[in-house]
């Protein structure tokens, strides 16, 4: 495994969303790649979403997040007493979204580069990141 799917990747892959460039879906879909991971927060995140009326689904939400964790391409890294250390104490600065903090403690613990378009954490430079042609290394690949 070499990718972590941010929330919003994860949703635009399996809800076959035109928003991932075509770069990066190319590598989504390499099959060399797969299993692609997910933080444990993401089902939340999308549960959370769905349920304040913020996203709408092609099937309903139960059935959407049993689908997509189960899904064989999809590898559910879980939230260990490590990654909530080091979502905690990520090397400053960082924003304050426990969500995303975690998620990028999960690709920093795990080493893997990190598919975002989310701009705050493309511009951090303590994780690795992939989105578009952009492609960042971290500064310190780890805790």
């Amino acid at each position: 495994m070499k990718y972590l799917l941010d929330t919003h990747v994860w949703l635009w892959m399996l809800e076959a969303s035109n928003q991932i460039p075509d770069d990066v879906a190319a590598i989504l879909k390499d099959p060399n790649q797969i299993p692609l991971g997910i933080a444990a927060i993401s089902p939340w995140e999308v549960v959370k979403k769905a349920s304040l009326g913020r996203l709408d689904l092609s099937i309903p939400v139960r059935d959407w997040i049993t689908e997509a964790t189960t899904n064989k391409g999809i590898a559910l890294l879980p939230l260990t007493p490590q990654i909530s250390y080091e979502a905690n104490y990520l090397p400053s600065p960082f924003h304050r979204d426990p969500a995303d903090q975690i998620i990028v403690a999960t690709a920093r613990i795990a080493d893997l580069t990190l598919v975002t378009c989310d701009r705050r954490i493309l511009n951090y430079r303590h994780v690795r990141t992939l989105w578009g042609h952009e492609v960042s290394p971290a500064t310190s690949g780890g805790p």
